[in-house]
């Protein structure tokens, strides 16, 4: 039986994912065209869009190609906290976790901005999952949260509030765009606590705050904070 070829759209999309995604080269030709022919959909979601919920199984994999896809908790009383979030390139481990072992999510997901994303059935990921290369980055990218969520509980358990906020605004370039809501869930905390930080912070001529935007005025002093080697 003739393999099924990809439409001029589809090979378009299948172009961009190798380029994003590169541990994908390696795998048949064959295999790619059969399983997004058969196994794959291709999804273009505004900003705000909801991917997955909480508590239900995972139905499919996500490669994001466009956009960007936030994945956080959601608490009874309506407070969200902001877990990671996935660009072109990345893949969301919830979700490969979950159809690893066959369990339900324990996140929901939703589109920050415009995104195109391909969606992989689960028995296809379980296929791709067995390439070698595509399983060695998964699992890179596994020990690398790992590190991440043990240094974060490190933080949560002995760092004070302020010092967390300021290494969250490290790293970012000169300026970031974001809110204080946006803030507060990446730090699991309430938008009130975030804004009396920020003004403090612009008090002390560390920070200049500006609407959805917060200039580093001085980075040492930030660093310092962040490091516990300024008083509270």
């Amino acid at each position: 039986m003739a393999l099924p070829s990809l439409p001029a759209e589809s090979a378009a999309r299948l172009d961009a994912l190798l380029r994003h995604y590169a541990c994908l080269q390696g795998l048949p030709h064959e295999r790619l065209v059969e399983d997004l022919a058969r196994e794959a959909r291709w999804l273009e979601a505004p900003a705000g869009t909801p991917l997955f919920d909480e508590g239900r199984p995972c139905g499919g994999f996500p490669f994001v190609l466009d956009g960007e896809v936030r994945v956080l908790r959601a608490s009874a009383g309506g407070r969200a906290l902001e877990l990671y979030r996935v660009a072109p390139g990345e893949v969301c481990l919830l979700s490969a976790c979950c159809l690893f072992g066959a369990a339900v999510l324990p996140a929901q997901g939703e589109t920050t901005q415009p995104t195109r994303l391909l969606v992989l059935s689960p028995a296809a990921f379980e296929r791709w999952a067995a390439h070698a290369p595509f399983r060695r980055y998964l699992f890179g990218l596994f020990a690398e949260r790992l590190a991440e969520l043990m240094a974060l509980s490190e933080a949560v358990a002995f760092q004070r509030l302020d010092q967390r906020l300021a290494a969250a605004l490290l790293g970012q370039g000169p300026a970031l765009h974001t809110t204080h809501q946006q803030l507060a869930e990446r730090l699991g905390t309430v938008r009130e606590i975030v804004s009396r930080l920020l003004e403090r912070f612009e008090r002390e001529g560390w920070v200049r705050l500006g609407r959805e935007r917060i200039e580093i005025v001085d980075a040492v002093a930030l660093r310092r904070l962040a490091q516990g080697a300024l008083p509270s």
